[in-house]
């Protein structure tokens, strides 16, 4: 089973919005065996959205649409899509009933624009939509199905979670899909191809592996179809151990984890508290670390300084080192982490100082030299990174490696 994905709307063509949407209506359809084979942006007219879908029925049956369905007069999907069936507008009562609720609740009254948003194709399965104004529609004709949707992701996923899937599944029942995801970290995707090469080599030819790289990462997923679901599932298992047997050192976590969310976990079972002492990372790895629910148990604070008057102040670096070796440097990092340590009273500190760009370098010390310096009162893991020119991808990719030496600190303490 196939499908196509359309996202209506100028916005995206234009590059104000990334389309998320289609990424997350890609997957969500995968894990119930359907494919996507296109995924298309189209801007807001009627001729746009009837090409799209002439395309799309002469080599799919299923058509997900997304936009263009608010109250505004730029908002043509619904209206496009009736006479592309041939069918009438009508007033939906109960639509209308619920929208006033809605406005009701934010101390507002309904419009004429609100009302007009209320007239619907005859010949659509209305969907309601309880995050938003803006219902779901699903139109069927001779065995080809269209879904239109809201754009606003928080509604589209309501929709897609509490309507669309269930009809999908009751309309097209394929074959079971299943996945394994294994989160690696540390190590590239062709040597990771490499250590695992013969268990790849002799996977099932209903077995496929998809090497998922990013920024320090690589994301293993293994996906299986068949007609048994179960049976998949315990090959799919065999697989994976099959595969932690060969890179066991870079594994860190499985489907949606994240390193952060694993270090996490480490610093609980073992009662640990950390602190960070960021200076070109500007607190990206505090802000990481408390995106995590329950951070507070384990994370202490941290102290962006950026100067070397902060260094000095708040980090107890002492100006001799900072003269003879500069602020990126080992000795600068493994001085942070004495301060850090010493002044916030946590079990484990991460301190990193590095030359993120795209200025500031130097023949020694070139643009996307970092130093990280791990660990606690007893022992300090330090790692000097050279890296791009690429600020942001700098930034990030150090952030991934600091939070990846706090989980085989713990690890190797543990």
């Amino acid at each position: 089973m196939t499908a196509h994905i359309l996202t209506i709307g100028d916005e995206i063509l234009i590059g104000q919005i990334i389309d998320s949407n289609s990424a997350w209506m890609a997957e969500q359809l995968n894990l119930k065996g359907i494919q996507v084979t296109k995924i298309v942006s189209i801007s807001d007219t009627a001729e746009a959205i009837r090409e799209a879908l002439d395309d799309a029925f002469a080599k799919t049956d299923l058509v997900l649409m997304t936009g263009g369905l608010g109250p505004t007069k730029d908002d043509i999907t619904k209206k496009t899509l009736a006479e592309y069936y041939g069918a009438g507008m009508s007033f939906h009562e109960e639509t209308f009933e619920r929208l006033t609720k809605i406005f009701a609740r934010w101390g507002r009254e309904t419009t004429p624009a609100h009302r007009e948003q209320c007239f619907m194709p005859d010949n659509a399965k209305i969907l309601t939509n309880k995050t938003g104004t803006a219902p779901g529609m699903w139109f069927a004709n001779g065995g080809k199905v269209a879904v239109s949707m809201p754009g606003v992701p928080y509604e589209m996923k309501y929709l897609m979670e509490h309507e669309v899937l269930p009809l999908i599944e009751a309309t097209f029942p394929g074959k079971p899909i299943t996945h394994r995801t294994i989160l690696t970290i540390g190590e590239g995707e062709s040597r990771i191809a490499r250590r695992i090469q013969d268990v790849e080599e002799n996977l099932p030819d209903y077995i496929k592996l998809a090497y998922l790289p990013n920024l320090g990462q690589v994301r293993l997923r293994l996906s299986a179809t068949g007609n048994n679901l179960s049976e998949l599932k315990k090959e799919l298992d065999t697989q994976v151990a099959l595969i932690e047997a060969r890179i066991p050192e870079f594994i860190f976590g499985y489907g949606k984890d994240t390193i952060e969310k694993v270090v996490g976990q480490l610093l609980l079972e073992n009662k640990k508290t950390i602190g960070t002492a960021e200076s070109c990372t500007g607190g990206l790895v505090a802000h990481r670390i408390t995106s995590i629910p329950g951070s507070s148990a384990y994370y202490e604070g941290s102290i962006v300084a950026y100067s070397f008057g902060l260094k000095k102040k708040l980090l107890n670096v002492a100006p001799e080192i900072l003269k003879n070796h500069g602020a990126v440097s080992e000795e600068t990092v493994k001085a942070m982490l004495d301060g850090l340590l010493a002044n916030l009273g946590v079990d484990i500190g991460i301190a990193i100082s590095g030359i993120a760009g795209p200025g500031g370098g130097t023949p020694e010390k070139p643009v996307g030299t970092i130093w990280i310096a791990v660990g606690d009162k007893n022992k300090m893991n330090t790692l000097k990174l050279q890296l791009g020119k690429s600020r942001s991808n700098t930034v990030k990719y150090t952030a991934t490696k600091a939070l990846d030496m706090v989980r085989q600190f713990v690890l190797e303490k543990a």
